[in-house]
C-alpha cells in the first residue's frame, strides 16, 4: 500500500477526541513559543531579540545567514557598536556599525550615523529623505552575540516560499497522524 496509503488510512481513523487533543497540543506549542518570545522581549528590552543578517554588508564580521542576539539598554549608543535599526518606510531591519555619534548636551539625546563594514559609504542614502542621523526610536538594539549560518533556514524559506509551505504541510501532517 505504501507510505501515502498508510497516511490516508491513519487520517481516516482519527477520532474527534484524538483530533481535539492534537489541536490543543499544537495550540499549546504555539502559545509556549509566543510566551518565550515575549519573555525574551522583556529581558532584552527590544521588540526583536533575534535578527538574521540578510546581506553581506557587514562582512567579514557577520556573514549573510548569521543570527544576531540583541539587547537594548538606556545607555547611549557609542561609535563602534553594532546596531540594528529600522528606517521609516522600510519593514526590514538593517544591521550596521555606528561610526559617528552626536550627543546633544542640553537634552542628552544621541544621534547616530551608521555604515556597513563592507560598504564604501555611510548609510545616509538608506535613511528616509532628508534624514541624516538615526534617533533612539530607530534603533532596535545592540548586537551582543551571534550564531553563524543558522539563519539560512529563514533566508531560504523567505526566498523560496514553496519550501516553507512544504515544511508547514509536513509538520501539520505529522501532528495530525501521530498516535501519542
Amino acid at each position: 500500500m505504501g507510505w501515502i496509503g498508510e497516511t490516508v488510512d491513519s487520517i481516516k481513523s482519527i477520532k474527534i477526541r484524538q483530533l481535539l487533543t492534537q489541536a490543543i497540543t499544537l495550540g499549546m506549542i504555539v502559545t509556549s513559543a509566543l510566551i518565550i518570545w515575549k519573555c525574551l522581549m522583556c529581558v532584552t528590552g527590544t521588540e526583536s531579540p533575534v535578527v538574521v543578517v540578510l546581506s553581506g554588508s557587514m562582512e567579514p564580521g557577520f556573514k549573510r545567514g548569521d543570527i544576531l542576539f540583541l539587547h537594548m539598554t538606556k545607555e547611549p549608543i557609542r561609535a563602534g557598536e553594532i546596531v540594528v535599526f529600522n528606517v521609516d518606510g522600510r519593514d526590514i531591519p538593517i544591521v550596521h556599525r555606528a561610526i559617528k555619534v552626536h550627543e546633544r548636551e542640553n537634552t542628552g539625546h544621541v544621534d547616530v550615523l551608521t555604515k556597513g563594514d563592507n560598504n564604501d559609504v555611510d548609510d545616509i542614502g538608506l535613511y528616509a529623505d532628508g534624514q541624516f542621523w538615526l534617533h533612539r526610536h530607530h534603533i532596535m538594539g545592540r548586537a551582543v552575540g551571534f550564531l553563524p549560518y543558522v539563519g539560512w533556514v529563514t533566508i531560504i524559506m523567505s526566498e523560496k516560499p514553496i519550501i516553507k509551505y512544504i515544511l508547514i504541510g509536513a509538520l501539520g501532517l505529522l501532528v495530525i497522524t501521530s498516535k501519542d
